[in-house]
């Protein structure tokens, strides 16, 4: 058995999800799991691919860029060399 806590926006999107399937949060949780394994595209996508909230050169990027302070100096050396005269 697995208890979670939900915030007032994911409990919002569970109801509404669950009066539209007809379906107990058990069933639809299943259910989700169920589709993300057999569904290969699914589940070999990253996050923020699925999310599509990404940026395309963040996850071509041979460089590790999670790292914000990286990001910062790297975003920084290119607006140098863009903005030399």
């Amino acid at each position: 058995m697995l208890a979670i806590n939900l915030d007032d926006e994911a409990e919002k999107y569970l109801i509404e999800i669950l009066a539209r399937e007809r379906m107990t949060s058990q069933q639809l949780v299943k259910k989700l799991l169920r589709d993300y394994l057999e569904n290969p595209a699914l589940s070999n996508q990253r996050i923020l691919e699925r999310r599509r909230s990404h940026s395309e050169h963040l996850l071509e990027s041979e460089e590790y860029l999670a790292d914000l302070e990286r990001r910062k100096r790297i975003i920084l050396n290119q607006m140098r060399e863009k903005y030399k005269k």
